[in-house]
């Protein structure tokens, strides 16, 4: 497919964006050198037309799994289809599976914004800044529809992996997980998942929720020669995915744990009524080592 791609620099990085693939990045990378500081783009991947093929891409109207073929709002149930193929449950919302319009395009800033009528009506709004090697994502969701619904947020970033990624991220406890992804038990860090310091990514396998999250995180390089410094707002909560034997690892700053919609008092989300609107923010700082 022919894609249409937003080019944004600082003089230190550059950002590509894909706007028409879910209004992801498609690539952030290092002038000077072309490092990227977020798994690369390949032709392929651009072709393919999927935003979890590419670089980061939004989360909304929520983040990953939820069960129970949809979820009730006060007045009206929600029901929801699998979206992937590759999950038997509807995960991300619906978000990252459309195009988005170009609202505004400069030489450091991009904003995009989507009107969705799936699962139900929303206005979804991103704004992109590169500043002195800064990357700023700011997400935007207004609700459209007549009946309010459950709503949250969050970012998909990929990033490069190798031997001697680190990372530290300070949280209290981390859900476990069925076959299924969904959670299951609410328990004190595993030594090997315990990120208040600053330690190397586990071997075994990690796709778990994160609770407790200062909103501060910091992923160190030293292998790729940089380090990246993290700050989220409205998140209290961070996913990890780490899959064996990849070159890539996931950190995504969302508002909700897996399936919330499900979980008593329904943590992180926002309950929006027609009009009303919910925020998420996220600053990668660029520092050579």
């Amino acid at each position: 497919m022919s894609v249409n791609l937003l080019t944004l620099e600082d003089g230190l990085t550059r950002l590509t964006l894909a706007p028409h693939i879910g209004g992801s990045i498609a690539s952030w990378q290092v002038i000077a050198s072309d490092q990227p500081l977020l798994r690369a783009s390949t032709a392929q991947a651009l072709s393919s037309g999927l935003a979890n093929q590419l670089a980061c891409y939004p989360l909304v109207p929520w983040s990953n799994r939820i069960g129970g073929g949809g979820f009730d709002g006060p007045d009206h149930w929600f029901a929801l289809e699998p979206n992937n193929p590759a999950v038997a449950l509807p995960i991300h919302g619906s978000a990252w599976q459309q195009a988005w319009d170009v609202v505004e395009h400069t030489a450091q800033y991009a904003c995009l914004q989507l009107d969705s009528r799936l699962p139900f009506a929303y206005h979804a709004q991103l704004r992109y800044t590169l500043q002195g090697g800064q990357l700023s994502i700011e997400l935007c969701v207004t609700h459209q529809d007549e009946h309010a619904a459950w709503h949250g947020l969050g970012l998909h970033p990929y990033l490069p992996r190798t031997a001697h990624t680190h990372l530290q991220a300070k949280t209290s406890h981390v859900w476990l997980c069925d076959g299924l992804g969904l959670p299951t038990e609410r328990v004190r860090l595993p030594v090997d998942w315990d990120f208040n310091q600053l330690i190397a990514l586990p071997h075994r396998r990690l796709d778990n929720c994160f609770t407790d999250w200062d909103g501060r995180a910091l992923i160190s390089q030293p292998d790729l020669g940089y380090a990246l410094e993290c700050r989220a707002s409205n998140s209290p909560y961070c996913l990890v995915y780490c899959p064996p034997d990849e070159d890539f690892f996931c950190f995504e700053p969302v508002s909700h744990p897996v399936n919330a919609h499900h979980l008593p008092g329904h943590p992180g989300l926002q309950l929006l009524h027609k009009g009303q609107s919910a925020r998420l923010g996220l600053h990668m700082q660029y520092r050579p080592l």
